[in-house]
């Protein structure tokens, strides 16, 4: 018997740090031939929610990513803390990442790579990636062209990609990111991030289950 084509919808934002904290379980699908991703963009640090450095973002979000970190073993650097979460002359805006992120897939990169590699430059290297010019030597580290790279970000229009996150996000019955589900045939099932934080081998049997 044939085994089904599934495809993973995950609805994400790149500066959510249960999404950072979710990233293992991610790699871990990209790597069934079974199972395509397909990333959907959330706001979670748009317009009036974006947010600015300082000591009173980093006494809130510390506690936050201790826990994640505890649940997930993903790190969190002394950089991120001590020296990003500082800097009060940044801004923490979802933005610009999630633009590069277009920009890949619309030159047929690999999204969720691009992803991770932002993720692990915010949390793990203390690396501001609200820049084009930072964005542009991660894009390039995984193969994109420079120019090409720049010339796609700055063609990316944010509010139908958002949009049609927001579609998912209550297709799936999220309240939040990150949200995933298991689309195959006619079968669309929400899938409980929480119960698999951790825990990959767990999560890679929840995909391949008929």
């Amino acid at each position: 018997m044939s085994i089904p084509h599934k495809t993973l919808h995950y609805v994400y934002d790149p500066l959510c740090g249960w999404c950072y904290g979710s990233a293992p379980l991610l790699a871990a699908a990209a790597t069934l031939a079974t199972v395509s991703i397909r990333l959907h963009p959330g706001g979670l640090w748009l317009g009036e929610r974006r947010q600015r450095m300082g000591p009173a973002l980093r006494d809130y979000v510390k506690p936050h990513d201790a826990r994640i970190q505890a649940m997930t073993g993903q790190p969190f650097g002394e950089a991120y803390f001590n020296r990003l979460l500082l800097n009060e002359a940044l801004m923490l805006d979802s933005a610009p990442p999630i633009r590069a992120i277009l920009a890949a897939g619309a030159l047929g990169a690999d999204e969720l790579a691009l992803l991770q590699r932002i993720q692990s430059a915010h949390y793990r290297d203390g690396v501001w990636v609200g820049d084009l010019a930072t964005l542009t030597r991660l894009a390039t580290e995984l193969g994109l062209e420079e120019g090409a790279f720049r010339h796609a970000y700055e063609q990316q229009a944010l509010e139908p990609a958002l949009r049609e996150s927001q579609t998912w996000l209550r297709r799936l019955g999220g309240q939040g990111y990150p949200t995933l589900g298991l689309a195959w045939g006619d079968e669309l099932q929400p899938i409980a991030v929480g119960a698999y934080l951790g825990d990959p081998a767990a999560f890679l049997a929840r995909l391949q289950q008929d």
